[in-house]
């Protein structure tokens, strides 16, 4: 049996794992200790184990790199492990450091609050930071508010972070000083807010301009500062009127404290021009203007500072119709036009150009009263008549009908052509409707009376319309005749509708070469050169027939009357 004095193997045993284990509880762990000697760049350290540990010396440094330990103080460290290779406790400032702040960190990203840390170096995407012995990634989105281009100044400087994300297995924490930023300027812009009111009159700098405005600094809190609201006139951009860092005054026109938005004007705190603009701009009365801006439906004509008009496309000109805006008038074009209406609530006023000049029609009317006679341009031939160019850019129409006497509609619109200048006779003007009706074939007044078998014109020269002259054909065409007037009168052409009355006789085979043939004058080409018919010939002569021979109910019959008169004509012809 064992004695005191002599312990057993059990006892022994007991005893060592009793050392081991407490040994074992203290790897791993933050335990305190005192510090017993200073080594050149060691502390030594007693915590109570079998042997003392060492400790580099920086480990202790602060942050200007210097120490102040002496013997006897006691400090924290962390137990690595209780005994090296060479019996000495393995010990570490730094991981007691960051052991300690992991769990202060760990406590306060639970709470939501803020860290106080410093940027002491630089990695890729971003900043490393001391967060009292731990060490945090700072991305550089995550530095400031805006963009940083140089992150010296704010190194080595103890400060606020927000901790975004913590993973203690990894040895991960992600920080943010842009969040602090962002909350300390809302709690500022909530403070400046309720500090302004709508209608109030503050300076402010301009930051920034963009396409529709400027944004203005006024001391912590932005207001934007639309391009419709710097002045009453046209703004096309917000470049023309200001420059960034221009210091400005201007006019708390809304604030929406829900969003912490703040809307600026300046040309409020200008006299508004169109408190008297329905009794500076009557209507019908007349003013000069400058064209600031052309669209597809009209021109915006500018009449003083901050008051623009619209002319309407329909209000630009008399006779040209259905043209761009732009093709009228050009930008920065001074014009003169006429109020038509004026709208203050809507802040609107149209304008009309074509009514501060005179309506063509009426001057026309005035200075060509009907049956004057006129000359122009055949501008357009259409199946029912001729459109004549005159002057003051005004159209006149000849109908079909008004062309020439004793032919049908279709037959004159052949004789004449786009382009061939031509007279005529004013027949009727419609100002209201904008029309003016010419007749050309009312220049020869003759050929409407009914004595309308003319002269016969022997002399081979200076023809008249409606004159009878006698032919010789030359040849027969399938389109017509070639004819020579007289002896030696010039060669003609007599189309084929042009050769008789009756359709079935408007053959060219019936004529033979050498015949001679009766044909009426009924129009001139270019050079005089007479145009012949011998249909108008016929036609003609059967209406003097009827006239002189006989009514529809005098007894006599067509043949009769005519046939009276073809022997009539028969013996003049003969005579001369």
């Amino acid at each position: 049996m064992a004695t005191s004095a002599q312990p057993t193997r059990d006892d022994f045993a007991a005893l060592l794992d009793a050392s081991l284990g407490e040994n074992q509880s203290f790897e791993g762990r933050v335990v305190r200790g005192v510090v017993t000697a200073l080594e050149n760049e060691f502390v030594v350290i007693d915590v109570g184990l079998k042997s003392e540990g060492r400790v580099p010396l920086r480990e202790f440094a602060g942050l200007d790199g210097k120490t102040d330990l002496k013997v006897g103080d006691e400090v924290e460290v962390f137990v690595d492990r209780v005994e090296n290779s060479q019996g000495e406790a393995m010990l570490s400032r730094d991981r007691a450091r960051r052991e300690a702040s992991w769990d202060a960190l760990e406590t306060k990203f639970a709470a939501g609050e803020r860290v106080e840390g410093v940027i002491f170096g630089r990695v890729k995407g971003g900043f490393t930071v001391d967060l009292g012995g731990a060490v945090a990634f700072l991305p550089g989105s995550q530095v400031d508010i805006r963009p940083v281009r140089d992150v010296t100044p704010l190194m080595n400087l103890p400060q606020p972070f927000q901790v975004l994300k913590m993973d203690r297995k990894r040895g991960n924490i992600v920080v943010s000083r842009r969040s602090i930023l962002e909350e300390s300027r809302a709690e500022a812009r909530t403070g400046l807010i309720s500090s302004l009111a709508e209608g109030q009159i503050v300076d402010g700098t301009v930051k920034n301009i963009t396409d529709y405005g400027a944004f203005v600094d006024l001391g912590g809190i932005d207001g934007l500062l639309h391009v419709t609201d710097m002045s009453y006139k046209r703004v096309n951009h917000p470049s023309e009127v200001l420059n960034i860092g221009d210091v400005l005054r201007v006019q708390i026109v809304r604030i929406n404290r829900d969003t912490q938005r703040i809307s600026l004007g300046m040309k409020q705190l200008e006299a508004d021009p169109w408190t008297t603009a329905a009794a500076k701009y009557a209507v019908d009365t007349k003013h000069k203007g400058r064209v600031t801006n052309i669209t597809e439906y009209g021109a915006f004509v500018e009449l003083e500072a901050g008051i623009e008009g619209l002319v309407h496309v329909s209000e630009m000109s008399w006779v040209k119709k259905n043209v761009h805006p732009g093709k009228i008038v050009s930008t920065s074009q001074e014009v003169e036009v006429i109020v038509l209406e004026v709208d203050e609530e809507k802040r609107r006023i149209s304008l009309g150009l074509k009514q501060a000049q005179r309506n063509p029609w009426e001057v026309f009317a005035e200075t060509n009263p009907v049956g004057t006679i006129v000359e122009g341009e055949v501008k357009n031939a259409t199946e029912f008549g001729l459109f004549i160019g005159l002057d003051g850019d005004v159209d006149g129409m000849v109908h079909m009908s008004d062309i020439a006497w004793g032919m049908t509609g279709e037959g004159a619109l052949a004789r004449h052509h786009k382009g061939e200048r031509v007279s005529a006779r004013v027949l009727e003007v419609d100002i209201e409707k904008e029309r003016i009706s010419l007749g050309i074939k009312q220049l020869d007044e003759q050929g409407g009376t009914g004595a309308a078998t003319g002269t016969r014109n022997t002399s081979g020269g200076d023809w008249k319309k409606n004159d009878i002259v006698t032919v010789t054909v030359v040849a027969a065409r399938d389109g017509g005749l070639d004819v020579k007037i007289g002896e030696d009168g010039p060669d003609c052409y007599i189309k084929r509708n042009d050769l008789s009355r009756d359709r079935e006789d408007q053959k060219a085979e019936r004529f033979q070469p050498g015949q001679k043939v009766d044909a009426m004058v009924v129009g001139f080409e270019k050079g005089r050169k007479p145009m012949l018919s011998i249909k108008a010939l016929q036609i003609t002569e059967e209406k003097e027939a009827v006239a002189q021979y006989g009514t529809s109910d005098s007894g006599a019959t067509l043949g009769n009357i005519l046939g009276a008169a073809f022997n009539k004509a028969r013996e003049e012809s003969e005579k001369n």
